[in-house]
């Protein structure tokens, strides 16, 4: 029997035992990752509680998670190149104390510019630490079965610690404080940096080539005013003046980026990279797959406490199983790029997640279709992950160590321009809806809910196009066995 569909030796991966330290080293990170997607979500419930306890208005609330989504977003791709220059270790274990120390801040604020302050350092550290890790991970581990395992587990605790912020953040509110949400990064910052300098080793290059430091600035100003933009545009409307006017800006100083990127001696970005089918495709379905689950959530909960009238506990609790199933495809999408290879693995993963949302078009009024609901937002929480770990995974392959903390903060800041992309967009869709059909009702978010439902499977078809069409395909080799 002849095979076509093998990797060729000539490149085909060494394999990879993890050692005590390996193992030890990589729960350190995990932690540190998985840590960081719960302070995504963890504090999106308690916003009005917090709110009244340190005194901010109730038009300034989203100012608690806006510092921190342009901190995280805006300096990622910085931070990522920081790291392979001055040392990922180094740099991982600095976010991690800020991360720690800005915590205790947050969780001690008894006005609003001590919060926000403790937010914006937040944002900070996560823009540090997630990159960092990343590439700890990528250049601890040779491409092949073990860094796609370890790329999967990071997929699925990532994917997990959203759905767990969601559901601690309003238990933490309920039944005890809010303040606790700050406190437990308190907690796990001092075991990680009480661990991590005896496992997680150093890496950076030999010689350290100087920083580009006007590419620096207009790229982080550009990614500011874009996130600005779309944060922006998902609370006052794609008409705001404001928001069309930050976006803009990014837009022309990302153009200004690009220009100097060309002329500079030691580019931030160098163009090599980004013209890598791999990095470009890989992270464009990356950014497809963030944008789609993350503001199919959004959708589900409007659905869930506008139609069915469920209050924002049982609401968040339904995604729960959600959470079981980005776990899973987190576990599995190793095992699918190593038998299909991450091309494949891509297509299948939007086609499957493409599926599953446009099933939820069947969505009535009646209490009963909630058990679609779960079995949808399971199959399409398993098919969303095993589409990013094959994005991780695409996104950061063929590329030497010493890239590997820009390739990481690429795909970072994929991931995180998804997320801040996807609500606003799916938002406008849902209120253009309602506005046309006269005004906010059951009725009517239900017809918007499932107008975005489209807009958002369409996302998914587009991202499995992008797979199919532009990224590489595999090169093989014959392999002929005898039964």
């Amino acid at each position: 029997m002849t095979r076509l569909d093998q990797p060729d030796p000539a490149i085909a991966p060494a394999t990879h035992e993890m050692s005590r330290r390996d193992r030890l080293a990589l729960a350190v990170l995990l932690t540190a990752s998985f840590t960081l997607a719960v302070d995504f979500s963890i504090l999106n419930v308690a916003l009005p509680v917090i709110g009244g306890d340190v005194g901010l208005s109730l038009e300034n609330l989203q100012w608690i998670a806006t510092s921190f989504a342009l901190c995280a977003a805006g300096f990622t791709l910085l931070f990522g190149r920081i790291a392979d220059l001055f040392g990922r270790r180094r740099l991982f274990l600095a976010g991690v104390a800020l991360l720690g120390a800005s915590s205790l801040v947050g969780g001690s604020a008894t006005n609003p510019e001590m919060l926000i302050v403790a937010r914006v350092a937040q944002g900070l550290a996560t823009a540090a630490v997630t990159p960092a890790a990343l590439s700890l991970l990528t250049t601890s581990f040779p491409e092949g079965p073990a860094r796609e395992r370890a790329l999967g587990l990071n997929g699925a605790l990532m994917a997990a610690g959203f759905t767990t912020g969601a559901i601690l953040g309003g238990l933490l509110t309920d039944l005890l404080t809010w303040r606790l949400a700050f406190f437990i990064n308190v907690a796990v910052a001092v075991a990680v940096l009480a661990v991590a300098p005896f496992v997680v080793a150093e890496s950076r290059p030999a010689r350290r080539p100087r920083l580009d430091l006007l590419g620096s600035v207009t790229v982080t100003g550009g990614l500011l005013a874009i996130v600005y933009g779309l944060t922006t545009a998902g609370e006052q409307g794609w008409g705001d003046p404001l928001a069309l006017a930050t976006l803009g800006a990014g837009a022309v100083l990302l153009v200004v980026f690009w220009i100097v990127e060309r002329h500079v001696t030691a580019p931030l970005v160098p163009a090599a990279i980004l013209r890598r089918p791999t990095v470009r495709w890989g992270n464009a379905a990356g950014l497809l797959a963030f944008a789609t689950e993350t503001s199919l959530v959004f959708l589900l909960t409007l659905y869930l406490q506008k139609v069915l009238g469920y209050p924002p506990l049982i609401a968040g609790a339904s995604f729960a199983v959600l959470g079981i199933g980005t776990v899973l495809g987190g576990l599995v999408g190793p095992r699918i790029i190593t038998r299909w290879g991450d091309r494949r693995t891509l297509v299948a993963g939007f086609g499957v997640q493409a599926a599953a949302t446009l099933s939820l078009l069947l969505l009535g009024p009646a209490h009963a279709w909630v058990v679609l609901l779960l079995a949808a937002t399971f199959v399409g929480g398993v098919a969303n992950l095993v589409a990013i770990v094959g994005f991780m995974v695409t996104a950061t392959s063929g590329l030497p160590d010493d890239e590997q903390g820009l390739a990481t903060g690429i795909a970072t800041l994929s991931q995180q321009v998804g997320i801040t992309m996807g609500i606003p967009v799916m938002s406008a869709v849902v209120a253009a809806t309602v506005n046309s059909l006269g005004g906010e009702s059951a009725d009517t978010v239900l017809t918007g809910v499932t107008t975005a439902i489209v807009v958002n499977a369409s996302g998914c078809l587009v991202g499995a196009l992008v797979a199919a069409l532009l990224l590489p395909r595999p090169r093989v080799r014959p392999v002929t066995s005898t039964a």
